[in-house]
């Protein structure tokens, strides 16, 4: 009985593959090798995809972190518009016009009856507020011109200006003259002369500094706020396409 003749075994008894030996060692690519920039691209052939562990890897920002400098900003236009709003009182105290009240017997009459002292307290405010609100707007758009102002800016100067303004309203009548009439007018005797105090006679005219500021920050935005630079226009035509398996000049004269 013959054994039929097999043909060796390619494993040697190294564990090594005898077949391997007989791919040239140039053929085999290189398993680290860098692509070659300049190699002939399949132009239908899809874009790779994202490699979801790197995105695991850079998780989104939270929206509180996002928010916080908005808010920072917000808070800091607000508080500078309180701080403005102190100043606004002590000058409306100082300003307005007093209302000249004189005692005849058991009755209080104004000193001048065809004065405008109410009315000139309430235009002394509004020309205040109005004053305030240009100089906070101007000075919030300055100090935010850099960082493209924001919706935080506008609140703030609208939040801050109607806080400061009501806030200024209070702190004058607090300063003025004291609102108990009966009291100073015995104080004063019969025929003294004293002062009412100073207050509003029309209540919008806190709503002078927001308005002015809002005013005022949207027409410095549109005119010098910051800008993107606009796209071309569809007719102007794109850079030259290079073509992916063209060789580049420097390649094809070395």
């Amino acid at each position: 009985m013959t054994v039929p003749n097999t043909p060796p075994d390619p494993a040697r008894a190294d564990g090594t593959d005898a077949v391997a030996d007989a791919v040239p060692a140039d053929a085999a690519p290189a398993p680290y090798a860098a692509p070659d920039p300049h190699a002939a691209r399949d132009p239908y052939a899809l874009p790779p995809e994202p490699d979801p562990a790197g995105a695991e890897a850079r998780p989104a920002a939270p929206s509180a972190q996002r928010l916080l400098p908005e808010l920072r900003v917000g808070a800091a236009t607000v508080l500078a518009c309180l701080v403005l709003g102190v100043v606004m009182g002590l000058l409306w105290a100082w300003l307005a016009p007093k209302v000249p009240l004189v005692v005849d017997g058991n009755k209080i009459l104004y000193a001048d009856p065809e004065g405008e002292q109410r009315a000139g307290a309430d235009s002394v405010f509004v020309l205040i507020g109005l004053g305030m609100g240009i100089l906070t707007a101007l000075g919030a758009f300055l100090v935010t011109r850099k960082r493209g102002g924001g919706i935080a800016v506008a609140v703030g100067l609208a939040v801050g200006g109607l806080l400061a303004s009501v806030g200024a309203w209070g702190l004058g009548r607090w300063l003025g003259p004291g609102r108990d009439l009966v009291a100073e007018a015995r104080k004063v005797g019969n025929g003294g002369h004293f002062q009412a105090d100073i207050d509003l006679g029309a209540y919008g005219a806190v709503l002078a500094w927001p308005m002015a500021a809002m005013v005022l920050l949207l027409a410095l935005s549109a005119a010098f706020g910051k800008r993107e630079e606009d796209p071309p226009p569809y007719w102007v035509p794109g850079p030259p396409a290079v073509d992916a398996g063209a060789v580049p000049q420097d390649r094809r004269e070395g």
